[in-house]
């Protein structure tokens, strides 16, 4: 069997019936792209879809053993009825204002393959949820309503596939209890998760508030994995232009995927989650301590994978939660408080030097209070800063102020020093225009209509701003691109220092 076939018969066994359109056309360079490329400042709605037990446990209360999974809620009593009521109350468009009331500028919203199948009822097919359909068959209608109410405050949506056919983790958010993974053996379940991708992608790839779709949530770090990425990342782009955004997780081996995100040309974010409560040494160490190892040692090598994946590094989970084992015997609550906070600021101080963009762990949690996990609790305890986006923007400068700059940075930025080592630049006139258009697209995302918006994903914004350049001047920038991309983002970071305060 050729290549292609084996391609074909991976990606295409479920014989799939969904009449796909072709791709959309990219989004142009203006403010309706600018969802997608800006600092992404987010929170996860978790549990609102695919269920975590110890998040929302009443929805649990009929469900079959072990009780810890949809695949269990599914099987147990008044199942659609019980769904369907979660569906409808758990997250509402009061939340959503909250949400954008204290400057988060996009959500996170985890979803299983299995809540599509209202408009897509062949995903299930030879699944562990094809008995299910009629129980997740008004999922679809509710993940459309989501993601327009949004968009009506301004939030862009990262769609996360949560559950793959099969499960591709060990965890019942997964999907299923068994505690077994199914996805890597089985053909016909790749197919259905990638059916269900390939679906995602055309239904939200037009909308310019969604920006991206998370291909898998947690995988386990498998030999398959990177080979199963390249191979849907060119599924879904039968559907979904380049510049749509495409996110994989690491699978806890951040170097190695971060080399294989900043490896590729079209728009492919690493996505990355921090927790430090879970293992033996975190739960040795005060949130003081944490707080200390994010602002040193740490700090290096996250800065260094985030350039080894060209920027579009993302930090997708990340809370305020320290083990007790973190707290001294008999701590009092404001103690335990103080230290959460130091732990948040100093992550959130990390994202905002050297990612682009995360998202909290998760929006709240349905019984008892938790300002380690609960966005909502961990705002009213003041762990979570009052407002989480971005600086105020002051205005636009006057003329002169660019041209200053650009005269400022241009005699003492680092790519100077290192065309004097290097035999000279190619062409030192291309680091003026470069910085000219980063400051312009800055300010254009700066001035924004609603909160302002950072340029994030800098690297992919300058190389399709790239070409027009290269038309315009009627030449290739060749080996001078380098000096050409570092005007650019220096005028970025100008026109931030000089307009947010």
């Amino acid at each position: 069997m050729g290549i292609l076939n084996k391609f074909k018969d991976q990606f295409s066994s479920s014989n799939p019936e969904y009449d796909f359109p072709a791709p959309a056309a990219p989004l142009p360079l203006g403010p309706d792209a600018i969802y997608r490329y800006r600092k992404q400042r987010g929170v996860n709605l978790g549990s609102w879809f695919s269920l975590e037990q110890w998040i929302c446990p009443h929805v649990f209360r009929g469900a079959a053993g072990p009780g810890q999974s949809d695949f269990d809620v599914a099987s147990g009593k008044d199942a659609k009825r019980n769904l369907e009521e979660h569906w409808d109350t758990w997250i509402t468009e009061d939340d959503f204002k909250w949400i954008a009331s204290k400057g988060f500028n996009s959500v996170r919203l985890p979803v299983g393959y299995y809540h599509l199948c209202g408009a897509l009822p062949e995903v299930l097919k030879n699944t562990d949820f094809e008995p299910f359909h009629h129980i997740y068959e008004g999922a679809w209608g509710r993940i459309e309503r989501a993601v327009q109410t949004a968009g009506n405050y301004g939030l862009g949506v990262l769609i996360d596939l949560h559950g793959a056919a099969g499960a591709q983790n060990h965890d019942a958010h997964a999907g299923l209890s068994k505690g077994k993974i199914g996805f890597w053996d089985s053909k016909s379940n790749q197919a259905s998760t990638s059916l269900a991708l390939r679906f995602l992608a055309s239904k939200f790839a037009p909308m310019p508030h969604v920006v991206g779709l998370e291909l898998l949530n947690e995988p386990q770090n498998h030999p398959k994995l990177q080979p199963w990425y390249e191979k849907a990342i060119n599924y879904v782009r039968t559907v979904a232009p380049a510049d749509f955004p495409l996110y994989c997780s690491d699978a806890w081996d951040t170097d190695h995927f971060a080399r294989f995100v900043g490896g590729r040309s079209d728009f492919v974010v690493l996505d990355h989650h921090m927790y430090r409560c879970f293992t033996d040494e975190d739960k040795r160490m005060s949130g003081y301590d944490h707080a200390n190892e994010l602002k040193g040692n740490y700090r290096g090598r996250f800065a260094g994978q985030c350039e080894a994946a060209k920027g579009a590094l993302v930090v997708g989970e990340w809370s305020a939660s320290l083990d007790n084992g973190s707290f001294g015997h008999g701590m009092p609550d404001g103690e335990k408080d103080a230290q959460r906070r130091a732990f948040v600021a100093a992550q959130l101080e990390l994202f905002e030097s050297h990612s682009a963009g995360y998202w909290y762990w998760t929006f709240k949690k349905g019984e008892g209070w938790d300002a380690g996990w609960s966005a909502q609790n961990g705002s009213q305890a003041e762990i979570l800063p009052g407002w989480v986006g971005s600086k105020q923007f002051k205005g636009m400068p006057p003329d002169h102020i660019k041209q200053q700059e650009l005269s400022n940075n241009h005699g003492k930025c680092s790519h100077t020093n290192y065309w004097a080592n290097n035999g000279g630049s190619p062409d030192p006139t291309v680091y003026a225009p470069g910085f000219s258009q980063g400051w312009d697209d800055a300010l254009m995302f700066l001035s924004a209509q609603g909160t302002p918006s950072e340029l994030g994903f800098i690297h992919q914004w300058a190389q399709r701003r790239k070409p027009e350049y290269e038309a315009s001047a009627g030449k290739k920038l060749g080996k001078a691109e380098w000096e050409w991309e570092h005007g650019f983002k220096q005028g970025v970071e100008a026109a931030a220092r000089c307009c947010l305060g």
